[in-house]
């Protein structure tokens, strides 16, 4: 399972500095320092971890997750690695044999206690070895002989650091080697856990959001639900009482017919619209319009629009490569779409500005269908900005023959744009007659037809 939050990802990357700093500092002390090491089986080890570590990389790059246990193993074999570079350079009275710390430190950082308390095992039984068994660090020449007397007598410790074979400059110099090199590790892989344990929070903080949100979509799925079918016998009763006045009073009086007519066909539409809630439950897709070229289907979307609101003044434009992509998109788009054209409508009534023309226009590429709803209405105040959206907050008030909102038509637009990958913007229009901008951004990779 390759990813920066792997553990032995993690391993890997610590692997590759390590293998550069031990040939550095390999070559520094043979060629600088002049320190006679016996080189060939150092170098020997090091080129094995550097092989090790490429099939690992391997091996993760073909698939397949990483065990615990494998992460200790390898952890183990970079101590057993450490082990047998310091057993060739004094053992025990190296400087850098503090370095047994990382082992240990990176398998309490990653894995159960349980091989975090087995690498201490490990690592302490490699030092307690190197201090009994080791080939002894020859002195140090040259320069830094001259630099090991200074530095005892100026610290007047020549008889107290005499006990190490490799003197006192060595070990100074080495001991400020290993801290740095400590603490690099150290705070690049303390900071790289804090950078994943923030987007972690971040990540359950969104998963949260969005269980809260399902659990109000599903508690307003059930209310729909059991609404629909208890008005499904008042409709049908108005259905048959409409029917008979059509009969008996309809056909002398035209404005009557003509009122009659209407009432029939809103009757009709909320009957639809309840079989539709009551059919699409449970589906993903509606196929009952089949695939459709995008802009025709956005057509068919204006095309029912118009036919709940008549009297509303639709101006609509695309623009997009021809043919359109098709699409094959389920009941909930084409509602959401509808409950943004409504809330458009809505503002340009309340405004006083009903009869001004409504704007949509569509364009769209290969990846993404980009959708704007211009309306002459108020626009958006301070406090509707920040709410917009949220459940059951709505900007629509009774006031004569228009009643207020729910607050759940954008609600539910959003959940249903985040459900396809997109999202829904809301913005005041700059240039006259005002009035707010809904932009809408929807990928369309979830809605192609399968060919």
């Amino acid at each position: 399972m390759p990813g920066s939050t792997n553990p032995l990802t993690r391993v890997l990357v610590l692997r590759r500095i390590e293998v550069l700093t031990q040939s550095v500092v390999l070559l520094l002390a043979v060629a600088w320092l002049k320190i006679p090491l016996d080189v060939a089986p150092m170098m020997l080890v090091i080129a094995l971890l550097a092989a090790v570590n490429l099939l690992t990389r391997w091996r993760l790059d073909r698939g397949g997750p990483a065990s615990e246990g494998e992460v200790f193993v390898h952890l183990a074999i970079d101590a057993g690695a450490l082990g047998v570079l310091l057993y060739f350079a004094g053992g025990s009275a190296n400087p850098f044999v503090s370095l047994f710390l990382l082992p240990p430190t990176l398998a309490a950082a990653m894995l159960p206690a349980r091989y975090a308390w087995a690498m201490a095992v490990v690592t302490l039984t490699a030092y307690t070895f190197l201090i009994f068994w080791k080939l002894p660090l020859p002195p140090p020449q040259g320069d830094l002989a001259q630099f090991d007397a200074l530095l005892a007598r100026a610290t007047g410790g020549a008889t107290e650091h005499a006990i190490h074979g490799s003197g006192f400059a060595l070990h100074i110099l080495g001991m400020w080697l290993n801290f740095v090199i400590s603490v690099g590790v150290v705070a690049f892989f303390l900071t790289r856990m804090a950078a994943a344990l923030k987007q972690r929070e971040r990540e359950l903080a969104a998963a949260r959001e969005a269980v809260l949100r399902d659990e109000q979509i599903l508690s307003l799925a059930t209310l729909a639900a059991g609404a629909a079918h208890q008005l499904g016998t008042p409709l049908a009763t108005m259905a048959v009482v409409i029917r008979e006045l059509e009969l008996n009073h309809g056909s002398g009086d035209a404005e009557l017919r003509e009122d009659l007519l209407l009432l029939r066909e809103q009757v009709d539409r909320c009957k639809q619209t309840i079989s539709q809630i009551l059919a699409s439950s449970g589906h993903g897709r509606e196929d009952s319009l089949g695939a459709l070229a995008l802009d025709a289907y956005l057509q068919h979307v204006l095309d029912e629009w118009q036919l709940i609101r008549p009297h509303a003044r639709l101006s609509a434009s695309w623009q997009g490569a021809q043919p359109a992509p098709l699409i094959a998109a389920d009941r909930t788009l084409a509602q959401a779409l509808l409950n943004l054209l409504d809330n458009a409508a809505d503002a340009a009534d309340a405004n006083g500005a009903g009869q001004e023309v409504l704007r949509f226009s569509a364009s769209w590429d290969a990846d993404a269908c980009r959708i704007e709803i211009l309306d002459a209405g108020s626009g958006l105040a301070g406090e509707a900005m920040q709410r917009v959206g949220e459940a059951f907050f709505t900007t629509k008030v009774d006031g004569g023959e228009r009643s207020g909102g729910l607050g759940i038509g954008l609600f539910l637009t959003n959940a249903t744009l985040e459900r396809l990958g997109g999202r829904v913007e809301l913005l005041n229009r700059q240039q006259p007659p005002g009035g707010a901008c809904t932009r809408v951004t929807l990928p369309l990779a979830r809605l192609k037809a399968q060919h």
